[in-house]
């Protein structure tokens, strides 16, 4: 089937079969590789991506279920945003894989929570890092708090 999608503000014409994970028209259709594939169930959060400015896990997002939504991707995050600042100041990544999948869900946690408390960073991300850097992503959260002023 055809389907228009909106991804990173630009519109995109693909044809996929509708049960066709968002993941893979990002990576293999779109050439976005910033979304990582990893456990391919949904539960790790490496392909997670913002629609309407919520987390989703791409991996296991039908194409068919996205409606006139708004996808954005590691790819149209800008370099100047708040999160991204804080994660390359804090030097969060150690092998990176699973870091773009962090960042979206940090930005969609600030978003909801601008000032959030460490319960509230540790239940608003689950995003699985196999390095372990939760400290630092921790910190880079509360930085990039402090980063957009919204910090106390």
């Amino acid at each position: 089937m055809k389907y228009s999608i909106l991804v990173n503000g630009q519109s995109h014409a693909v044809e996929v079969d509708a049960d066709t994970p968002l993941l893979w028209v990002l990576r293999d259709q779109l050439q976005m590789n910033g979304t990582k594939f990893s456990c391919g169930a949904g539960l790790c959060g490496a392909c997670t991506v913002l629609i309407d400015g919520k987390p989703v896990r791409s991996c296991s997002y039908p194409i068919e279920n996205l409606h006139n939504q708004q996808v954005m991707t590691i790819e149209g995050l800008e370099r100047n945003h708040s999160v991204a600042q804080a994660w390359r100041e804090m030097d969060v990544p150690q092998c990176g894989y699973c870091q773009s999948g962090q960042i979206l869900s940090a930005v969609a946690l600030l978003e909801k929570t601008p000032n959030p408390t460490d319960e509230q960073i540790q239940a608003g991300m689950g995003n699985l890092c196999r390095c372990g850097t939760y400290p630092e992503i921790k910190r880079a959260i509360a930085l990039a708090t402090d980063l957009t002023g919204k910090g106390a």
